[in-house]
């Protein structure tokens, strides 16, 4: 089955990349010569070097796996080269303001560059649906665990090209 296309910025990108790199290039040889090293000094069933080498090579193995993918699916965006500035779309950093006039901040980003700590929220996530689409002064209806709340779009910004 084909992954879904998974939108991320060229930023989001280059840490996936990254992760991968390492994990590949330095992470995982250095444990297989931990696991050869262990396996070399005698009986495996209680060397513990040797055991617990092997359950962090496949831990590396899942990650590495994974990552692949991700990247294999990766449709990478630039936020800058959007035509429309006007409209909410991916990568856009929004200010939204609710009924109690308390401001937050938030930028479209992909499913593996989400961070809601920072304002990055996932393209998919209900209030960036919410969103989509959206100009300065619109009014948008959100469904959040706490209840629905309104928000109105304030600010539309993007990075530069």
């Amino acid at each position: 089955m084909a992954e879904k296309t998974n939108y991320i910025t060229q930023a989001g990108y280059r840490r996936l990349r990254e992760e991968y790199e390492a994990l590949f290039g330095v992470e995982r040889p250095r444990v297989v010569e931990t696991i050869s090293w262990a396996a070399g000094n005698g009986d495996r069933s209680e060397n513990g070097d040797y055991i617990y080498g092997r359950k962090r090579l496949r831990e590396i193995d899942r990650r590495i796996n994974w990552l692949s993918k991700r990247m294999a699916a990766a449709n990478v965006l630039d936020p800058g080269a959007q035509p429309d500035r006007s409209r909410v779309f991916f990568g856009a950093k929004v200010t939204l303001v609710d009924e109690e006039d308390q401001e937050r901040v938030i930028t479209l980003v992909g499913e593996d560059e989400a961070d809601a700590g920072a304002g990055a929220v996932s393209w998919n996530s209900p209030i960036a649906r919410a969103v989509r689409g959206a100009a300065v002064g619109d009014l948008r209806r959100v469904r959040l665990p706490s209840g629905e709340k309104e928000y109105e779009i304030a600010a539309i910004d993007y990075p530069a090209a």
